[in-house]
């Protein structure tokens, strides 16, 4: 749509002289939502002033003087509407897709700009849990779509992998521990630890004193078996994790977490001194941000050891000097938001005057029926054990409906994890949500199975047909399902660029659910194979890009498009 858009700009910078500029008549352009509204709108309403009319006498007369052969104008009130000829519109849409193929919607608008993408964070010694779902499809859909778009992409795992954590878990495996338990059930038995360790301290704080000195022998100190252990627990956690992650498509470029900043909080320390942004209180080194109205932060504790924020300053920095970044952006709960806002306003403090590139992209919840997943208290869902269920569930529904279907395992894996990508991904990030898998797995209404069929129903289509995709006769598709579906496949390209620019996944995956809904109207409409040879290769030529646009838009949604079900 966007080649559309800049060619009625260009007409209209004909017709309008100097009543607008080049830059207002583009920023005016609209797509109307309803297609009997044209394919591309221009209001009429900012030149009324200079031109001194009625803006519906503009649009009037505006629609009776242009003359295109590669549009119809006609005007509505104060509405100036732009119909593409039909078989000009299929003819550039459908080629264009055909000729680009997987990398059709792919631009570069991002060249030369560095995009960074933090997600997941996993806190080592703690398995992830299936509420931390919503931040690895978030994170590694944005990171994809970045990537897709021309930016120099690098997807970070800031790991928790420093803190008063370690001295908790160090601790409660210096009172309860089992080498042997460890390493045959990995991060479930430094989980069972760490939870141990936080129902024994409630009942008596000597337990967290050491936990206290074990994090200050780790980070003060430099002991050696407070690292040995904090190096095996990490080695642990993290052979678990990829292999999730791997389950999920979710890729990373970094591991580098909050200990790789250890060494680099003393020169932070001293700039917060050298601008005079501490002050000190009851031993405890804060900075004051009354004046942004948030609480202050507390950035070396009265032990000296650091915390949270601290490292998260030495981390921007650091990022800004290593990638110098045109976004960094934390893909993290909404929990987390005064966390970030004080993030910011101490970068701001400080001085650095990107400090506004530094995003804070949060979201809500996933919840199940019992409420909130918890790791304190113990009694979590598992993401691997919400795989795994996802691949039996989906099993079983092909062992019901279609029982002959070769790989079944294979197909199960791609439905399955496609119904979980897909909820979480058509949900608005900011938005709680409790998660079905009775409905995520259903063929009806807006799922991934639904999603995923009309794909296969467009392969079903063009194995049937088998013909080569050449020398098409573009003005067989005029059909009402065939013009509404190209119009929609049009906009691909700016759904990608909103959906990055709003860092709003959903908005990618429910352009893509428009697309498999008008192709199922299509399919039921129009005859696709028949003996008339020319109409039967433009039809396979609309299925053909149709499928195109929903495997290039699934692949940024860690969508798999299996071509059977």
């Amino acid at each position: 749509m966007k080649q559309f858009k800049e060619e009625v700009a260009l007409l209209l910078e004909k017709y309008l002289g100097d009543a607008m500029s080049p830059e207002e008549i583009r920023e005016a352009i609209e797509v109307p939502k309803y297609a009997e509204k044209g394919d591309v709108a221009f209001p009429c309403f900012k030149l009324a002033k200079s031109m001194r009319k009625n803006p519906a006498l503009i649009a009037k007369e505006l629609a009776e003087t242009i003359e295109d052969e590669r549009f119809d104008v006609v005007c509505e009130n104060a509405y100036l509407n732009f119909f593409v000829k039909k078989e000009r519109f299929a003819r550039i849409v459908v080629s264009t897709i055909l000729e680009e193929g997987e990398y059709y919607g792919a631009s570069d608008i991002g060249k030369d700009k560095t995009m960074l993408v933090e997600y997941s964070s996993a806190n080592i010694s703690k398995e992830l849990h299936f509420g931390h779902i919503r931040g690895i499809m978030i994170g590694s859909a944005l990171y994809k779509l970045s990537k897709f778009l021309g930016y120099n992409a690098v997807a970070i795992n800031h790991l928790g992998d420093y803190g008063i954590n370690f001295g908790k878990i160090i601790t409660a495996y210096k009172h309860w521990g089992d080498d042997k338990d460890i390493e045959e059930r990995g991060v479930r038995a430094l989980l069972d630890l760490y939870v141990k360790f936080e129902k024994f301290s409630k009942r008596d704080e000597k337990y967290m004193e050491e936990a206290r000195q074990w994090f200050h022998k780790l980070e003060v100190e430099n002991d050696q078996e407070a690292y040995d252990l904090w190096s095996w627990f990490k080695k642990i956690s993290l052979e678990e994790y990829n292999r999730v992650y791997a389950m999920l498509g979710a890729e990373f470029d970094s591991f580098d977490g909050e200990a790789f900043y250890s060494d680099k909080m003393p020169a932070v320390h001293k700039e917060l001194e050298e601008k005079n942004l501490l002050f000190y209180e009851d031993g405890m080194e804060l900075i004051d941000l009354s004046d942004y109205n948030l609480t202050n932060v507390i950035v070396t504790t009265s032990a000296g050891t650091s915390l949270y924020i601290t490292r998260d300053i030495a981390c921007a920095i650091y990022r800004k000097n290593h990638y110098d970044f045109y976004q960094n952006v934390y893909v993290v709960g909404s929990e987390q938001r005064l966390h970030f806002q004080q993030l910011r306003a101490i970068l701001h403090k400080m001085g650095h005057e990107w400090w506004e590139r530094c995003i804070h992209v949060d979201h809500g919840l996933i919840m199940l029926k019992d409420g909130k997943l918890s790791s304190r208290e113990g009694g979590v869902i598992f993401l691997e054990d919400v795989i795994k269920m996802a691949l039996q569930k989906t099993l079983e529904l092909i062992d019901q409906k279609n029982p002959n279907l070769e790989d079944k395992e294979v197909v199960a894996k791609q439905v399955g994890l496609g119904a979980i990508a897909y909820k979480e991904l058509s949900t608005s990030r900011i938005k709680d949500y409790i998660f079905d898998w009775d409905e995520a797995l259903s063929f009806e209404g807006e799922t991934g199975p639904y999603l995923q069929y009309a794909n296969v129903r467009a392969h079903s289509l063009l194995e049937r047909g088998d013909v080569a995709l050449r020398d098409i006769d573009y003005s067989l598709l005029t059909e009402e399902a065939s013009v509404l579906l190209i119009r929609e496949l049009s906009s691909f390209d700016e759904v990608l660029e909103s959906a990055l620019e709003k860092f709003e996944p959903a908005i990618l995956s429910r352009y893509l659910m428009s697309i498999a809904k008008l192709f199922n109207k299509f399919y039921q409409q129009v005859s696709v194979i028949t003996e008339d040879k020319e109409a039967t290769k433009a039809k396979l030529a609309l299925v053909k890009a149709t499928s195109q646009v929903l495997e290039n838009g699934m692949k940024l949604i860690n969508m798999e498009a299996p071509k059977k079900m």
